[in-house]
Formats: C-alpha cells, sequence, structure tokens
C-alpha cells in the first residue's frame, strides 16, 4: 500500500460508525502536570479507554465489516499477535459468529492471553517472538483453510485511522504527535488521517531501541531485519516490517525517535504520575520519545497516542518501583 492508496476522508468516517456501535469517542485531554514535565502544551488521545485497553479494536471492527460487507465472512479466522490485535481480532470475529484462532509467542503477556481467551479465542503459543508466530499463524490457516487476518492491512488502517479523525479535529492546533510503530498500522493511520484532513501535523515514529526494523528499515530503503530485545514495549517487538507499512511511514513521517526500555519505564511512571493513567510499554513509548526531544518541542502543540494499558500487574508494579 502506497500512500497515494491511503484510506480517504470518507472511508474513515464510514469506519468511524462502525466503530461507534461498539463504543464511543475516546477522550483526549491537555494535562498541565505532563505539559510541565514537557515544557510545551502537551495533549494525551487516550485509546487506554477502549474496551479492550487498546487502539487496536478499531481496525479489527473494520475489517471484519468489509469482509461483511463484500460477502466474504469466513466460518474461521486465524491471526498472530503480541496482544492487542488479538484482541481486536477475537472481539470482531465474536461479534460475527466467526470462530478465532490466535497464535503468540511463548512467554507472552498473562493477562492479554487471558483477555483473548474471555472472548472466546483458541489461543495457541508458538514461536520465540512475534515473527515466528506469524509465520506459524499463516501455516496453520492454509491446513485449515481458515481465514488470516494479517497485522497490517489498509482496511485495518482505515478503522485505526478514526482515532486519529478524533484526536486531529478535536486538538486542530496539534504541530508534531508521536505514536509508537508496531507493525505500522497506527502510524501509518495517523499519516492517513492527517491526508483525509489536509492537517499540517507533523507525525513521529516512535521504535524499540531493542527492535529497530523500522529504523533500520526505513533508513536503507527496503525491509532490514533485526533482532529484539525489548523487554517491556510488547507492542513495539516485532523482527521484520512490513512492506506495505514501510511505503506509506518512507512518505509521511517526519522522523523516528528510537526509545530504549529504560526510558518506556520512566515514561510508564510519568503518564501514571501526572494523569493516574495506566500505559503499557508501547503506550508510553510516545511520551519517551518527546521527553527525549524536548528541547526541540518548546512552544509547540504536542500531541501523544497512548495507545494502550494492557500491561500484567507484575511488570507495572516492578517498573513503578524500580525508579
Amino acid at each position: 500500500m502506497s500512500s497515494d492508496n491511503l484510506p480517504t476522508l470518507a472511508e474513515i468516517e464510514a469506519a468511524a460508525q462502525v466503530v461507534y456501535r461498539e463504543f464511543q469517542p475516546t477522550p483526549q485531554y491537555r494535562w498541565a502536570l505532563l505539559s510541565e514535565r514537557l515544557g510545551t502544551d502537551c495533549w494525551v488521545k487516550h485509546e487506554n479507554h477502549t474496551p479492550v485497553g487498546a487502539f487496536k479494536i478499531r481496525g479489527g471492527l473494520a475489517f471484519f465489516d468489509q469482509l461483511k460487507a463484500r460477502g466474504q465472512l469466513p466460518r474461521e479466522v486465524v491471526s498472530a499477535t503480541r496482544g492487542n490485535h488479538g484482541q481486536s481480532i477475537g472481539w470482531a470475529a465474536r461479534a460475527h459468529g466467526v470462530r478465532c484462532t490466535i497464535v503468540v509467542p511463548r512467554g507472552n503477556s498473562v493477562e492479554k492471553n487471558a483477555a483473548m481467551r474471555a472472548l472466546g479465542v483458541e489461543l495457541i503459543e508458538h514461536g520465540d517472538d512475534f515473527t515466528e508466530s506469524a509465520d506459524h499463524a499463516r501455516q496453520l490457516a492454509a491446513e485449515r483453510g481458515a481465514f488470516m487476518v494479517p497485522s497490517f492491512h489498509r482496511d485495518l488502517v482505515r478503522g485505526v485511522a478514526t482515532y486519529w479523525l478524533e484526536f486531529l479535529r478535536a486538538v486542530p492546533q496539534l504541530d508534531v504527535a508521536y505514536v509508537p510503530i508496531g507493525l505500522g498500522s497506527g502510524a501509518s493511520a495517523a499519516i492517513a488521517a492527517r491526508r483525509a484532513l489536509g492537517h499540517a501535523v507533523r507525525i513521529v515514529g516512535v521504535v524499540s531501541s531493542h527492535a529497530t526494523t523500522y529504523a533500520d528499515s526505513l533508513a536503507a530503503g527496503r525491509v532490514v531485519e533485526a533482532p529484539v530485545g525489548t523487554r517491556i514495549a510488547d507492542g513495539m517487538a516485532v523482527r521484520r516490517a512490513d512492506p506495505q507499512a514501510l511505503a506509506v511511514l518512507a512518505e509521511g513521517l517526519d522522523h523516528v525517535v528510537q526509545v530504549s526500555d529504560a526510558e518506556v519505564a520512566a515514561a510508564m511512571r510519568a503518564l501514571y504520575a501526572d494523569t493516574h493513567n495506566l500505559a503499557e510499554g508501547a503506550g508510553a513509548a510516545a511520551l519517551a520519545a518527546a521527553l527525549q526531544e524536548r528541547a526541540a518541542l518548546r512552544g509547540r502543540c504536542v500531541g501523544l497516542a497512548l495507545t494502550g494499558a494492557n500491561v500484567d500487574a507484575g511488570v507495572f508494579a516492578e517498573t513503578l518501583l524500580n525508579q
């Protein structure tokens, strides 16, 4: 998918109506303490307030709605995830009466796994990272004759773009917005919404410095695999960039910031202290990047995507205590 094939304003608005059958637009707030910490106006888009605690649900709802509209709803879907995409697909599959199997890496978040099972998902643990899980999911789908739901697709981007449409319309004065990059739907959606609205906001992508496939691939102009070593930002723990996402991000991102696990942990603590909101590692990455670039942001209106709150209680407790 190139930037020329991004969802249009009409398509994103139609997807929003699908999303709003399940929940209302999420809030965005200017937090005084957080703005003080960053040294400039700072707005947070609270995608941690969706029914699955993350932005991904929007993509799943839009994806299944399009399958239904085309008369292509399958009897079973298979996908791979570190958790939030799996909840999204599980939620939408349940709503449409479709069986759902999700593959996760071994050692995946206990609480994300439990949340997926609660949605009726058949959960399979396979592989040491997301890429191995995704490869196994494709093989499993072929063996079962099931429909393989990808982690990056235009219809997923269309759904995710609804939160960026909300954000940019609610805070039109945004100068720069930070968004974490997992497989790329969130950042691509930000670019799509900006283009649809004709907005001038600069979109900054954020990757883990322990999972640099997108930073390396953007620099090289082609997909470059990179080892994954992040312990806290599982939503960004991708070894192989998606070529379609890469094409969109190469054209639409202002730049990319790499954040360490230590910076992410500090941002999780800051969000809790300043807003009393829970953020998983990837959910706090946008703030981590903004704090890294704090000196260059003075006088600008900054937007942060708090993309998810699904962190295991034990991990969060350890993060709070180990300052």
